[in-house]
């Protein structure tokens, strides 16, 4: 007889914390949604702007990205250049190879990489960063697209910085606290860049494809 009101006490201490924990749960869930969902976001763009960086460099530290590759000059008999002319055909492989690194690394994140600790939204000025995680999982990627840009700036008497940037855009659905958003991130990163010396071509061209240079004075 005793064991068996120990044991309905203990069944009823029991409902009573799982109740508790359901009814904290959709508390925080409804006073601190809108912060934590931001939040999420937050860790997860600076995540994948991360593993956009890393991406690039290894690329770049492997001999894949050169500029001499993406970017050529031609040049008249005085050995002054004329054009620059942009291989597209390089460019989209480019395109393609760091989208399938970056789209498979984002999904193989998990909830140590990209969940918010509670302390980040309950004393930021003091547990910024530390405390239990809230799990935020990665559903799928539902778009990704990468574009390139040039620019044209002065890099000293008679030398001219030319840049070629890479903007990466990603569209991601999350799952935060049993609830699924969307987003976009968007990381912008130098892929290649060269300092020509002499007077700037009036003429960027491409072999193809949709490139969109922008020039600076």
């Amino acid at each position: 007889m005793y064991m068996l009101r120990r044991l309905r006490w203990l069944f009823h201490l029991l409902l009573i914390l799982v109740l508790a924990a359901v009814v904290a749960f959709l508390m925080l869930r409804s006073r601190y949604r809108d912060v934590i969902q931001e939040l999420a976001q937050t860790q997860v763009k600076n995540t994948t702007s991360d593993l956009t960086n890393d991406a690039i460099a290894r690329q770049i530290a492997d001999g894949v990205i050169q500029y001499d590759r993406i970017v050529y000059f031609e040049k008249d008999l005085d050995g002054k250049i004329t054009a620059l002319k942009t291989n597209m055909t390089e460019v989209n492989r480019l395109k393609t190879d760091i989208l399938n690194i970056i789209n498979s690394e984002i999904l193989a994140l998990d909830t140590s990489d990209i969940g918010v600790p509670l302390g980040s939204f309950f004393l930021p000025e003091l547990l910024s960063g530390k405390g239990p995680v809230i799990p935020v999982h990665i559903l799928s990627i539902r778009n990704s697209d990468a574009s390139f840009s040039s620019a044209f700036s002065q890099a000293g008497i008679n030398q001219t910085l030319h840049k070629l940037t890479m903007l990466v855009s990603v569209d991601v659905s999350v799952l935060v606290l049993g609830e699924a958003f969307s987003f976009t991130i968007t990381s912008e990163v130098v892929v290649a860049e060269t300092v020509i010396v002499g007077d700037v071509p009036n003429t960027f061209l491409q072999t193809g494809g949709k490139y969109e240079p922008e020039t600076e004075n």
